[in-house]
């Protein structure tokens, strides 16, 4: 489970919540321009976008969670069970594995217009990273300063959808959360207005009742409306610090305490980092342990290099 943003209040901020029972080695890491890229089908990239995001490093590739390019598009995987259908090998298409997706479309593409014309000829080919790292059903989230799109892979074929959120959770498709958004059009941040029986005497006792219904609890359909509505309120001054300051509050209001969402398996999934990438490469985070600011700038380090730039999250 997780929740990824694209927010917009002067310039172009990506991130989100990662949401899992238990971590897997990840890292901050800088992929830089002269790295290989090699892929399992697809012709490698000797030569790409600089980019940097959260991710595992196994057998010298990149598996990121989430990650932001050199030219400020974004891309973000989010969990999909039951939903998300991988496809057989198409001789016509360019075959990309989901492990891939990222670092093929980040490297390749300068915005989601470019991303989604890639796309187009691009087959989601079920193939696994290996035996100890099999497919992860994910469903994406891709934004540039003006555009968001959601990419869905399912049993009745690959879907783009046009994201007026700029917001994406898990389950159930993306289409069922745009209908779902419309049942708290009526929610406001100011009073609520009594329309239920005007002659009566009901008042507003508190702040905030404008927004009562408002869903507070931890399934994906209540953290993506309370994401939309906490962004599409959200104000801050049109500085990066205030902005990323404001980030960090959108998701800290969707994010998950440990012991508050149960696995089958007596586990529980909590919040393990929240993030934050601009448009020039500045990656911030906190962490679960730690809620200090971490910050890391790629373009600190040699963009023109052939090896993985890793740094641990705090």
């Amino acid at each position: 489970m997780c929740t990824a943003v694209s927010y917009k209040p002067h310039r172009h901020y990506f991130g989100r919540n990662l949401d899992l029972e238990r971590g897997y080695g990840e890292e901050i890491v800088i992929t830089p321009r002269s790295f290989p890229l090699r892929f399992r089908k697809a012709e490698p990239q000797q030569r790409h976008f600089a980019m940097i995001g959260a991710a595992v490093v196994a057998d010298n590739f990149p598996l990121y969670f989430e990650a932001t390019n050199e030219k400020g598009l974004s891309m973000a995987g989010l969990n999909f069970p039951r939903n998300a259908h991988y496809y057989d090998y198409a001789k016509s298409k360019e075959n990309v594995a989901p492990f891939e997706l990222i670092p093929y479309l980040l490297g390749r593409c300068d915005s989601v217009t470019a991303a989604r014309q890639r796309l187009e000829n691009i087959n989601v080919v079920n193939i696994s990273f290996s035996e100890e790292l099999p497919l992860s059903p994910l469903h994406w989230l891709i934004a540039d300063k003006n555009d968001s799109i959601v990419l869905e892979c399912t049993q009745a074929g690959m879907k783009i959808y046009n994201n007026p959120f700029g917001v994406l959770t898990n389950n159930p498709a993306f289409d069922f959360h745009l209908n779902n958004v419309s049942n708290y059009m009526g929610l406001h941040e100011g009073a609520a207005e009594n329309r239920m029986a005007p002659a009566a005497p009901l008042a507003n006792y508190s702040l905030g009742m404008g927004a009562i219904g408002l869903p507070g609890d931890f399934s994906s359909a209540s953290r993506f409306v309370k994401a939309v509505f906490v962004k599409e309120k959200s104000l801050c001054a049109a500085d990066e610090k205030s902005a990323v300051n404001q980030f960090f509050h959108i998701l800290q209001s969707v994010a998950m305490p440990r012991g508050c969402v149960a696995l089958p398996s007596g586990e529980h999934e909590y919040t393990r980092y929240s993030c934050c990438c601009t448009d020039e490469g500045v990656y911030y985070c906190t962490t679960y342990e730690s809620m200090g600011l971490q910050r890391v700038d790629m373009n600190s380090s040699d963009l023109e290099g052939s090896e993985l730039i890793c740094c641990p999250m705090v």
